[in-house]
């Protein structure tokens, strides 16, 4: 396959930036990057340009890295949401992927990220919060924390009967009437006896001194 040599007018993924000699297919050239104005022939006249493309890709790269950096500082204290189905044991049906990450970030937060700037260890198949890299610039990652939710509604368990719980009340009423039955018995068993008054006392002295005693009845009616 022929080849040929162009210089490179704009920054092309995987190929080059401004100024960049490359060698690639010629139908390539002809047909893509030349039309598109991308690229230009390498010849004497065009070698001219390159110190102004240079100058403009430094340009370039500068403002890209100054953006990217305050970029990077805004995404740490940002936590993208991305809500999927799952099933009832909670688990995700899929994974998720660079752009739909993109795509929350353009939703939620209105930031422009390319997807191939996002980069996954591995999918992500779990709710939860994940972390994933942003690789915005060559000299610029930033972390940016992702949540997964799951829209699947959550079933719960169905609410006991009241039959059981009335039960239960019925049964506490028993126990605390009984309890109150045993306080009251204890308290009347506890209950202290009065000590006679001293007028009750100096009465019931004289009653015992006014009744004969037993043996003095005896002996008079042995006398007689």
């Amino acid at each position: 396959m022929a080849k040929t040599e162009v210089i490179l007018i704009q920054n092309i993924v995987g190929l080059g930036g401004e100024s960049d000699q490359v060698r690639v297919a010629a139908g390539y050239a002809r047909n893509y990057l030349i039309p598109q104005g991308l690229a230009v022939p390498l010849t004497s006249a065009n070698k001219k340009r390159i110190e102004a493309l240079k100058k403009r890709r430094g340009d370039r790269e500068a403002h890209e890295f100054s953006a990217m950096s305050e970029l990077a500082k805004s995404v740490t204290n940002l936590i993208a949401v991305l809500a999927v189905k799952t099933g009832e044991d909670g688990k995700m049906f899929g994974s998720i992927t660079p752009g739909m990450i993109a795509d929350q970030l353009k939703t939620q937060f209105d930031i422009v990220l390319e997807k191939r700037k996002i980069h996954l260890e591995s999918p992500i198949k779990t709710l939860g919060e994940h972390v994933v890299e942003l690789r915005l610039h060559t000299q610029v990652i930033a972390p940016l924390k992702v949540r997964i939710e799951s829209t699947t509604p959550v079933v719960l368990p169905a609410a006991p009967a009241a039959a059981p719980a009335a039960g239960k009340e019925e049964a506490r009423t028993r126990t605390e009437s009984r309890g109150h039955r045993r306080a009251e018995t204890a308290k009347v068993e506890e209950a202290p006896v009065a000590e006679p008054t001293e007028s009750e006392g100096r009465i019931e002295k004289k009653q015992r001194a006014s009744k004969p005693d037993k043996g003095e009845k005896r002996g008079k009616k042995k006398d007689e």
